[in-house]
């Protein structure tokens, strides 16, 4: 096990394997910045699935117990399943995957459980259609994203799920009818605080609902109390409804700063690696996997990184802190 200069372990690697996506949503990849202009890496850039996979097994070395492949939208690149099953090889890996559902086709989930996937987490901001597009900005359907969750859950990608970010002037109107369609469902359903992450997105502080707000709001229809979390250092605090038909999460990164447990370290598709979500710049390893760099060499890199990092950007969040440029939230995954 390693540890950086706050005690804090590395346990869980977020691999990002393609910078594009296929949904333009105004928290992430706004249309008016991410257009048809927009230079996306190339293939030669992006690290292979052998290098990928390289990598995370020198990491398991250090601890990491957990890996979730992101993007941009994951599903996008070639061949996603045979990455999966490469790293399904790794021992006592905790493999899981992060995608907005639009491509999760019956074929495609039945291909990544049998690579061997064992979940899934899908982003889904509302269940009212106008509001779902005015968020995704491609007019994709909300009922074509609920059958990709349906598929998922049919290959048995369980337990699946949900991410939805709340902006209060966007979809709050949605986090009750959200809460009432999950809640019986078996999908866990989580609330994301709406973030500043990246330069693009136009955050601004009075969008943040608190996730004190959501509770006392899901509360007053159906009631919930707190429970323990599955282990240390859980990201998001849960809430069970009161006569035990499901549970909810909530991710609280503005009023409710986790850094003093974060364990997280970020892959970029080209080989950043990425100490904080809100970094600034990352620490090339590309090169190390291409310049026939040794096991030992490339763990003493990750290990001396991590044991000098001492990011608390969401602890220290300040008027000058957001002037400071950050990494994109599609170029490391969330």
């Amino acid at each position: 096990m390693v540890i950086d200069t706050f005690s804090r372990p590395l346990k869980d690697l977020r691999i990002s394997v393609t910078d594009r996506c296929n949904f333009r949503c105004v928290y992430c990849m706004p249309k008016e910045v991410f257009g048809p202009d927009y230079v996306y890496l190339n293939r030669s850039e992006m690290l292979t699935y052998e290098e990928i996979t390289r990598f995370t097994r020198l990491l398991v070395q250090l601890g990491i117990t957990k890996v979730r492949i992101t993007g941009g939208e994951p599903l996008l690149r070639k061949d996603i399943d045979h990455l999966v099953e490469m790293l399904a090889l790794i021992p006592d890996l905790d493999l899981t995957l992060t995608t907005n559902g639009a491509l999760l086709t019956k074929e495609k989930s039945v291909a990544l459980k049998s690579a061997g996937l064992q979940r899934v987490t899908v982003s889904l901001d509302s269940l009212n259609g106008d509001i779902f597009t005015s968020l995704n900005d491609v007019e994709f359907s909300v009922d074509e994203v609920i059958n990709g969750i349906n598929n998922a859950a049919s290959a048995g990608l369980n337990p699946i799920k949900i991410n939805m970010v709340v902006m209060r002037s966007v979809n709050l109107s949605s986090v009750v009818p959200m809460a009432q369609y999950f809640k019986e469902s078996g999908y866990i359903l989580r609330f994301i605080e709406y973030m500043d992450v990246g330069d693009s997105n136009g955050w601004k502080l009075d969008e943040v609902v608190p996730s004190s707000e959501i509770v006392e709001l899901i509360g007053a229809h159906l009631p919930l109390e707190p429970i323990a979390p599955n282990y240390p250092g859980e990201v998001a605090s849960r809430w069970r409804y009161t006569d035990g038909n499901g549970e909810i999460g909530l991710i609280s990164s503005v009023s409710q700063p986790f850094c003093g447990d974060c364990s997280r370290l970020r892959l970029s598709a080209r080989g950043e690696l990425f100490t904080c979500l809100f970094a600034s710049s990352g620490h090339d390893v590309r090169s190390l996997l291409r310049s026939n760099a040794s096991d030992e060499t490339i763990v003493d890199t990750v290990t001396s990184l991590w044991r000098s990092r001492d990011d608390r950007y969401s602890e220290l969040r300040s008027s000058q802190s957001q002037q400071v440029a950050r990494v994109e939230m599609s170029y490391i995954g969330g």
